[in-house]
């Protein structure tokens, strides 16, 4: 893993000064557009120069997208964003942030599953209701590490901003959960009573949610006391944040709690109580250029990973046809799962119908759909669930990532 690692880091680095010097996109979308086209003379070498494909085809394979990911760069990237979102502007909108996080996805979950299903018979694939859930559940959660590093480009309003930012943390670690539900239910079917399986939801629920937020404060005071006696040592208490990263996310696997909750609600708690966003005290200044660096190094590794995954699929019509489709149902499963809970607060806004449109748009997907789609077997329904999960993640980086901030200008001018 390590040489994989090491040569798709050395391809983000050279694309990244590519992206800086002539295309001039936001970091992640060019890194992930010239992956793509990367991917144009690898898929042309299978036949020339096999051998060559073979080892760009292992590079993917043995870098494990999936471990990769939800088991190691997803904790830094999670805790680096959290540190720089205020944590009065998401209290203020808290109700919305939750509601988004927890009924939105479930709703959006059901609605994306029953329509692919319904599609898919149409077009005559085969795609069972339980293994269409799973679709839905991957992708239902917004991804914080595509939404937070494009968005943060766009300019938006910080009331609208907090909304997406908060919600983006705070549904991966839910949609994981709910994902881990419905995968509990698909492969236990036939084997376990309704009334066990329902148990050992309930269970996972518990330890993975509550636990995951319970740990995460739990580590965000040790650290916070484990810093402040050491902050006239900023390279210590970075460390140490570090630690509280590594030691956190591996603490998370043992105890059976959400990882990714424990980081964001950490990253909270360290980041405001440092007041990391003044950017003043040499402790701030050390901690933002650290974290600002990881989170540029694991962000490139990511989309570049995103982009050259592309070479692994092959060509189905049909499978295209159904990805294409997913499209359309998963922003308007996204409109509707926004909608519904937003209309149940009480709003400042004269029009909160143009809030809702931003927040379905600004909804967007990554890595994180992808790799939980990578989880699944043939036997779920893997191979076409990853296809039809690509495309959506494809458009929805690339168009909706490029086209957000034109949307919040035309809205809101």
């Amino acid at each position: 893993m390590f040489e994989s690692f090491s040569i798709v880091f050395t391809i983000a680095v050279l694309l990244s000064f590519i992206n800086y010097k002539w295309l001039k996109l936001p970091s992640t979308i060019g890194l992930l557009i010239l992956s793509l086209i990367l991917v144009i003379p690898i898929t042309l070498s299978e036949s020339l120069f096999p051998d060559f494909y073979r080892f760009f085809c292992d590079i993917i394979v043995n870098a494990d997208f999936k471990t990769l990911l939800l088991d190691g760069i997803l904790s830094f990237l999670l805790f680096a964003g959290a540190l720089h979102v205020d944590l009065g502007l998401l209290a203020k909108e808290k109700k919305s942030i939750l509601l988004f996080a927890t009924t939105g996805v479930i709703i959006s979950t059901f609605i994306v599953g029953g329509s692919i299903f319904g599609i898919a018979q149409l077009l005559d694939l085969e795609l069972p209701f339980i293994h269409a859930l799973l679709f839905g559940a991957l992708i239902s959660p917004t991804d914080p590490i595509a939404v937070m590093a494009i968005l943060k480009k766009a300019n938006l309003d910080k009331k609208l901003g907090i909304k997406i930012e908060g919600e983006s943390l705070f549904n991966d670690g839910i949609g994981v959960v709910v994902f881990s539900g419905i995968l509990l239910i698909a492969t236990a079917m036939g084997e376990h009573s309704n009334s066990e399986i329902g148990a050992e939801i309930g269970t996972l629920f518990l330890e993975e949610a509550i636990g995951g937020l319970v740990f995460g404060l739990v580590l965000g005071f040790i650290g916070l006391k484990l810093i402040f006696s050491s902050k006239d040592n900023p390279h210590l208490a970075v460390m140490i944040s570090l630690a509280i990263v590594l030691g956190g996310y591996a603490g998370s696997f043992i105890l059976h709690v959400s990882g990714p909750l424990a980081m964001v609600v950490s990253g909270l708690m360290i980041g405001n109580k440092i007041h990391i966003g003044e950017n003043k005290s040499l402790l701030q200044k050390t901690f933002n250029e650290f974290w600002e660096i990881l989170d540029d190094i694991f962000n490139g590794v990511l989309f570049v990973l995103i982009g050259l995954a592309l070479h692994l699929l092959k060509f189905n019509a049909s499978y295209l046809l159904l990805g294409i489709i997913a499209i359309i149902i998963v922003l308007l499963a996204r409109f509707i799962s926004v909608y519904l809970p937003y209309s149940l607060l009480k709003h400042q806004e004269s029009k909160p119908i143009k809030t809702v449109i931003v927040l379905t748009w600004g909804g967007l997907r990554g890595g994180i759909s992808i790799a939980l789609a990578l989880s699944l077997t043939d036997a779920l329904s893997g191979s076409l669930i990853l296809y039809i999960t690509y495309v959506v993640v494809l458009f929805s980086i690339i168009v909706q990532g490029l086209s957000i901030g034109k949307l919040v200008k035309k809205l809101f001018a």
